[in-house]
């Protein structure tokens, strides 16, 4: 009886160690011998923007609650739609890209001063709730007065907030609307890569800039920066979706360490603190302590997530482990 003819397969893997354009210099090289179903398929460009704009807007919806949680996820969204617009920005008509760029920006600046005066309460109240004698002692502080104490008025009944959020949502049906008559069917994957390593190779040097001087500027441009390359990594997750997802965790909690600092500078800024100052204040000099010391937990939280992703000399075919397989 004759066996079963075996099937004869061609396996070859080939693990990158240069950069991401010697990757794709490989993969043209096997093009030729790829079917259909070889091809990993990167998610659609204009379906991504146009979910976050669809999201966006309900949020912003007239019926919807406008809460704190809401405001923040529509920021959230602005903010991934402007790394996506980024990622495609060179092939891109210029003029396009500036109008729904800053399309989105405006609606999270509009945005911003909202979520900020609700974080600054949330932050003096936990503080209040570990430091309850500290805070007996600057009772008669006027802003933190006014930051702590309870509106009169609902936020969203406020005449000003609702026509911040009637404008925000305006904003977002226009882009929406717009978008539906961009053709993004023609983008070019390796011009995409190539913005996804020009985004890594600004957060490296972002990365050694804050490390070096780690001041508050600095450290919330490292935050922007990691926050384009986390939102345009999913993207790109089919590529290498174990090893991207884990990475995407790994910026996602530094990105977070990081905007708790930042929040903190804020709120000391927005207290208007200075040392030395024109009056002796030793309770806010305690304050200031308070604060400090949990901006530093933050930053020791963040060093070592960044260390291991953004260390000179990495690369990022090397951070997602990228491979072609051809079968």
């Amino acid at each position: 009886m004759q066996g079963k003819r075996k099937r004869k397969t061609v396996n070859t893997s080939i693990r990158t160690k240069g950069n991401l354009a010697s990757m794709i210099d490989l993969f043209s090289t096997f093009m030729g011998n790829m079917t259909d179903q070889d091809f990993i398929r990167l998610r659609e460009v204009k379906t991504v923007l146009a979910g976050y704009l669809r999201e966006a807007h309900e949020l912003l919806g007239p019926y919807a609650v406008s809460g704190d949680k809401a405001i923040h996820d529509v920021r959230v969204l602005m903010k991934k739609s402007r790394a996506v617009l980024k990622l495609v920005a060179d092939q891109t008509d210029p003029v396009t890209f500036k109008r729904d760029y800053e399309a989105c920006r405006e609606v999270g600046r509009i945005l911003g001063s909202l979520r900020d005066t609700s974080v600054h309460r949330k932050i003096l109240k936990d503080i209040k709730k570990r430091h309850p004698v500290l805070f007996t002692a600057l009772r008669d502080n006027e802003r933190i007065a006014a930051l702590t104490g309870k509106p009169e008025v609902s936020r969203d009944q406020l005449p000003a907030v609702k026509t911040d959020l009637a404008t925000a949502r305006e904003i977002t049906v226009k882009a929406g609307y717009r978008l539906r008559f961009q053709n993004m069917n023609g983008l070019e994957p390796r011009m995409l890569l190539d913005s996804l390593d020009a985004t890594y190779k600004e957060v490296v040097r972002r990365h050694l800039i804050s490390r070096y001087k780690p001041r508050p500027g600095n450290l919330h441009l490292l935050r922007k920066k990691a926050k384009d390359l986390l939102y345009q990594l999913w993207l790109f997750r089919p590529l290498n979706p174990s090893v991207i997802k884990s990475l995407e965790k790994r910026l996602d909690s530094m990105t977070g360490y990081l905007g708790k600092y930042n929040d903190l500078a804020q709120l000391l800024k927005k207290l208007e603190y200075r040392h030395p100052g024109e009056e002796v204040n030793i309770y806010m000099d305690q304050l200031m302590l308070v604060i400090r010391d949990s901006q530093d937990y933050y930053l020791s939280k963040v060093w070592p997530l960044a260390s291991g992703i953004f260390t000179p000399g990495k690369t990022l075919a090397g951070v997602l482990k990228l491979k072609i397989l051809i079968i």
